[in-house]
């Protein structure tokens, strides 16, 4: 990454789409650049001299979105668009997270994909890529490729989640990180709507990114209002956020 590519990553690609995606991208690249600091790259496929997809990849140590594990690189996130599949842009990306992982000693690389219809972290891909499933869950799954049979696989992070009630206030858990767009964005929303029920609401924020936030409750992203999970996989709408906070409220005891 680059000046001339660091809006279409911290968009994720979503270039002039809208003020909010923009100002997401804004927040997240201060982030990213810091992270550098701490083993964060970022590479970008280019097409054209355009860029077509990008990929991070960091020591698991440190990566906000996981898996649990050490001594191994992660890569929490790989995006190639439509025009960029077939012509080697999401190969070359994983070539490039791999050697980076090289060069910093990792025993490894891994990441959590995907088993579905949709090209984002594909599991499928990785294979083709020589990379093992290590474990399945549905349509998740974490795979690797090993560089030093000392390695130890990685784990999915459990979710340690407890709901704390707090008397006459509806409390939200809000879970998020700044790896990811969805999640910044969405975290956002409830700060905003939260507050336009003022004293009656409590928001908790667990930021992810914090490597011991994540380490305790096992959870990147997640918004719980009453011990309650919500979730759109995009990223929560205001008007759905909206009227579960006011359902809550709208309960005997509330």
């Amino acid at each position: 990454m680059d000046p001339s590519t660091e809006y279409f990553v911290g968009t994720c690609s979503h270039v002039g789409e809208s003020a909010e995606i923009d100002a997401c991208g804004r927040r997240r690249l201060g982030w990213l650049n810091e992270m550098r600091e701490r083993g964060l790259r970022v590479h970008v496929a280019l097409l054209d001299s355009g860029p077509v997809g990008f990929i991070y990849s960091m020591p698991i140590e440190v990566s906000p979105w996981g898996p649990a594990g050490r001594d191994l690189t992660a890569i929490p996130c790989l995006w190639v668009l439509e025009k960029g599949r077939g012509v080697g842009a999401g190969r070359g990306l994983v070539a490039e997270a791999e050697k980076e992982a090289r060069e910093r000693k990792s025993r490894g690389v891994c990441t959590e994909a995907y088993y579905w219809d949709f090209w984002f972290l594909p599991g499928g891909f990785y294979e083709k890529l020589g990379y093992a499933v290590v474990e399945r869950r549905g349509e998740r799954a974490l795979l690797w490729k090993v560089f030093d049979s000392s390695a130890e696989p990685p784990r999915f992070f459990e979710n340690a989640y407890r709901h704390a009630p707090v008397p006459g206030k509806v409390v939200i858990d809000l879970y998020w990180n700044r790896l990811c767009q969805t999640s910044e964005i969405e975290a956002q929303r409830v700060r905003e709507v939260a507050a336009e029920f003022g004293d009656r609401v409590l928001l908790n924020e667990f930021p992810a990114h914090d490597a011991g936030v994540r380490d305790r409750y096992g959870l990147s992203r997640g918004i719980y209002v009453n011990g309650k999970e919500i979730f759109w996989g995009y990223e929560a709408p205001r008007e759905g956020i909206r009227e579960t906070v006011q359902q809550a409220l709208d309960l005997p005891g509330a």
